[in-house]
């Protein structure tokens, strides 16, 4: 990191970034630039909410006239930047990414690329024509830690690898929050469970498979526990009006009001009051009005609480992800990687590797330089990575330092939609190949 950034005090300016969507992750990317203001300076702002893009506004000082409801009153423009962060809900990235790739944008995307493989591909096909960076948001792989994984199996620490078992605890309040009741409990309205959620991890065991190509999935999954005939006998249809809302590990009251009142504003109070600060008066006319006071058992949820992908890859590499919402820890990964030398195992924290040759266990970490106060804390500094890794790519006109770009990303989307096609479908996919096992 510390080369990149000195290369980087060598350019004339900061690099000039337009946000287009300013809830959480757009306000996470441009904070970027509050950190790093001699390498990046957020230029304008695009949001249909006119409390959000006021927020960004205020912070980053954006005239007034770099200030949109949409996203095409921009491209309308003459090009006035160098790069756009797009994080605008998963259906609507297409377009507007076509759009600014064709303008001769950089594009910072954020996860999932889109919510079709025609809109991924479309995506990825006009960034390559108009010869723009495109990085998507798959963080994880800017995680310094999960990076030293890749770093070890390609060292040949482990041998060959044999298989891969890969684990997300999405964490019982977090999914009850994003996926029961928030953006992306409905695939019509956002996109399935797999993608939304877990694209991240595909793309991971993607990445750690190397150059050998997955050759077939298979998945099953379906909607565990957060449907109408679990609800408790005696619940209200708002937790605010429930007579066993203490009994219920789900309450609104518990994850949302009491949060306020120990004065944590933060994700995810901030998320379910989006046109004011959060308080106590805020936050109670949410829960009294809003989807986020709704009983778990009484949304219109569809999306998947648990799945399993199954993989196998070219030479035999089998890998096996599994995705669940009842879990204690949020979003705290864990995996093992089988080798022929050696076994990986990864506790979310830190890695050990035994080596069958000594028995001997070695332990590694990886330290980061992110700022302790940047993004959710969720992501282990990923965030702060991410952004480094892209507006170093911008400054110094070098695409080799984004991770997570165009082409192995699209692949690993299109192995997402493989393994979703399998669990609809019920039966194994051969990738690349619409014949039924």
């Amino acid at each position: 990191m510390g080369q990149n950034s000195s290369q980087v005090c060598r350019m004339p300016s900061a690099v000039r970034v337009i946000v287009v969507g300013a809830g959480c992750r757009g306000e996470i990317y441009g904070h970027f630039g509050s950190i790093h203001p001699k390498r990046m300076q957020v230029v304008a702002v695009a949001d249909p909410r006119k409390f959000a893009r006021t927020k960004l506004q205020q912070k980053h000082k954006i005239d007034n006239e770099n200030v949109f409801e949409d996203w095409q009153s921009i491209v309308e423009r003459e090009k006035f930047a160098d790069a756009v962060v797009i994080c605008t809900p998963d259906r609507l990235h297409k377009d507007p990414a076509v759009a600014f790739a064709k303008k001769g944008y950089h594009i910072l995307l954020e996860k999932p690329m889109a919510t079709t493989a025609e809109d991924c591909k479309a995506i990825v096909e006009a960034c390559t024509q108009s010869g723009v960076m495109l990085s998507v948001g798959h963080v994880l792989r800017y995680d310094p830690v999960i990076h030293k994984i890749k770093e070890l199996i390609d060292a040949g620490v482990l041998g060959d690898v044999i298989h891969i078992q890969h684990l997300e605890p999405v964490g019982f309040y977090h999914f009850a929050h994003s996926f029961v009741r928030g953006s992306w409990r409905n695939e019509a309205e956002s996109s399935f469970a797999l993608l939304a959620k877990s694209c991240h991890d595909v793309d991971l065991i993607h990445h750690w498979a190397g150059a050998r190509r997955c050759v077939k999935v298979s998945s099953f999954g379906s909607v565990s526990h957060f449907i109408k005939e679990k609800k408790p006998t005696g619940a209200g249809d708002r937790c605010l009006d429930c007579s066993i809302e203490r009994d219920c590990p789900y309450s609104a009251r518990k994850i949302y009001l009491d949060s306020v009142k120990q004065g944590h504003t933060g994700w995810p109070v901030s998320v379910i009051c989006p046109n004011s600060f959060p308080d106590i008066e805020s936050v109670t006319e949410a829960l009294q009005t809003g989807p986020y006071g709704r009983c778990v058992y009484e949304c219109d949820n569809d999306v998947c609480s648990n799945q399993v992908v199954n993989m196998e890859f070219e030479g035999g590499l089998t890998a096996a992800f599994s995705m669940v919402a009842f879990t204690e820890e949020m979003c705290k990964r864990k995996t093992t990687i089988s080798g022929s030398k050696g076994e990986l195992s990864y506790n979310g924290h830190e890695i050990r590797v035994f080596d069958f040759l000594t028995q001997r266990s070695t332990k590694h970490t990886a330290g980061g330089d992110a700022p302790s106060h940047f993004g959710m804390g969720g992501h282990g500094g990923a965030d702060y990575h991410l952004m480094d890794a892209f507006i170093s790519a911008v400054a110094n006109n070098d695409p080799s330092m984004i991770r997570s770009g165009p082409e192995e990303t699209l692949m690993s989307h299109l192995l997402v939609f493989e393994a979703e096609r399998s669990r609809v479908e019920s039966r194994v996919v051969f990738v690349g190949n619409s014949s039924q096992s």
